[in-house]
């Protein structure tokens, strides 16, 4: 069985850095273990990027540590372009970027804290799921 192809929203990556204790952890920290592949586009690393510099002063982490933890990402991610875009279709234009990352990956999961703001997904057989909801599709 092949792995589920996913990407993980931005709610979920700055949950990630925020607590050890969580399940947006967990799955972070099981981006290499071959139970999924995480995909990434140039535009969502940035995302990424420009969300966590805001909110690094209640980490423990400092600039190295994120510019660490992002280069680990992009080493063992699938790195994506996107070719094509249908904006607006959801509220959020940062939104839309990751529903054409995950089209255009062929993902079946979106894995965010903000489901609300990814309704109509379904439309491109693309599940919507918390972090907790994804651990426990892949047994975890």
């Amino acid at each position: 069985m092949n792995a589920s192809q996913i990407v993980i929203d931005t709610s979920a990556f700055i949950s990630a850095l925020l607590s050890q204790q969580g399940a947006a952890y967990r799955l972070l920290m099981l981006v290499d273990s071959g139970l999924f592949e995480m995909n990434l586009s140039v535009p969502l690393v940035f995302e990424y990027e420009a969300v966590a510099q805001q909110m690094l002063d209640q980490t423990q982490l400092t600039d190295q540590d994120l510019e660490n933890i992002l280069d680990y990402l992009c080493t063992v991610a699938n790195k994506r372009q996107i070719f094509f875009l249908w904006r607006p279709f959801l509220p959020d234009p940062e939104d839309d970027m990751v529903l054409e990352l995950a089209v255009g990956a062929g993902c079946q999961y979106i894995v965010t804290f903000n489901r609300r703001h990814f309704v109509g997904c379904e439309q491109f057989g693309i599940q919507v799921v918390t972090p907790r909801e994804f651990l426990r599709q892949i047994g975890q």
